[in-house]
């Protein structure tokens, strides 16, 4: 498979990752996607930002982890589909430091990852059920209508995509990759194009704006011998949801493990994802899964 020489060929020597999906979902312990599952209107959804306290987050231990795991990058879920940010943005008040724990866990976890050696991603949504100019007509991961007082409009809401991108890649140091999610129906190339001005040598994934360079097939091991184009596979130790869900329950380690052989034979890359309790640990059962996976990974 090609390389790219132009500061990305990071990604094909770093095969293993680490995905996180965290947000103030994880106060429900349920799902990632509560609002629209659960269809929970949005002045009653934001009610969760006053009970986000993680008093237990500690980067340096997810990094840890992460190490200790055979992993060598993270992928950090910035803004999930709920639009609510994690880091300390100027563009919306819906955000981290709105929280009682008021502080910017980006710029914490940043630091641990290059305190460690691991190199960071970051994801972000192109649906938003909470920003007024984002589309929400009930298509793919979409409200099914729109909130009071909404003013759906793309071009609006496509700039403070932009804006909060600049910001993503200007304020965190060195960031390595860059994932999208849920392909949006309009393209517009200038937002990769953004990125890679600001963070030379990024990696971007094919659910946003345009091509991007590498595919991400999801919870699924593709037909095939080897793969045409730089992948990378993305699976989550807990078969419901992303983020925290109490009870949740566990694929084996065995079936993980033939996963992550059988994308890496065919030439592809491979995140495990778990997703952080409300107070910002990491359940006990899926740090046990990673470090488990993690002795056979660095045997192999």
């Amino acid at each position: 498979m090609k390389h790219f020489g132009d500061g990305r060929d990071w990604f094909f020597e770093n095969r293993y990752g680490m995905f996180i999906h965290w947000g103030i979902y994880s106060v429900d312990g349920w799902h990632e996607q509560v609002q629209w599952r659960r269809r929970i209107p949005k002045a009653e959804y934001v009610r969760r930002v006053a009970k986000f306290n993680p008093a237990k987050y500690n980067p340096d231990a997810w990094c840890r982890l992460a190490r200790d795991s055979g992993m060598d990058y993270m992928i950090f879920t910035t803004k999930h589909h709920d639009g609510f940010c994690m880091w300390d943005t100027k563009e919306t008040g819906y955000n981290i430091m709105r929280t009682p724990f008021g502080r910017d866990v980006l710029a914490m976890l940043a630091k641990s990852c290059r305190k460690f050696g691991i190199k960071l991603c970051l994801y972000y949504s192109c649906p938003d059920w909470h920003h007024p100019n984002s589309i929400n007509q009930g298509g793919d991961h979409e409200l099914e209508r729109q909130n009071p007082g909404d003013e759906p409009d793309n071009r609006k809401y496509i700039a403070y995509v932009k804006r909060q991108a600049t910001e993503l890649c200007s304020n965190y140091g060195r960031i390595y990759g860059f994932f999208w999610d849920i392909p949006p129906r309009v393209k517009d190339p200038s937002i990769n194009k953004l990125l890679r001005k600001l963070q030379p040598g990024i990696m971007i994934n094919d659910r946003g704006y345009d091509k991007g360079d590498y595919d991400t097939p999801e919870r699924k091991v593709p037909a095939g011998g080897a793969f045409s184009r730089p992948t990378e596979a993305c699976q989550s130790v807990g078969e419901h949801s992303w983020g925290y869900r109490k009870g949740e329950d566990y694929y084996s380690r065995r079936f993980l493990m033939q996963g992550i052989s059988k994308i890496m034979a065919m030439g592809g890359n491979y995140v495990l994802n778990v997703g952080p309790k409300p107070d910002g640990t990491i359940p006990k059962e899926a740090a046990g899964i990673l470090l488990d996976i993690g002795k056979w990974y660095k045997r192999v």
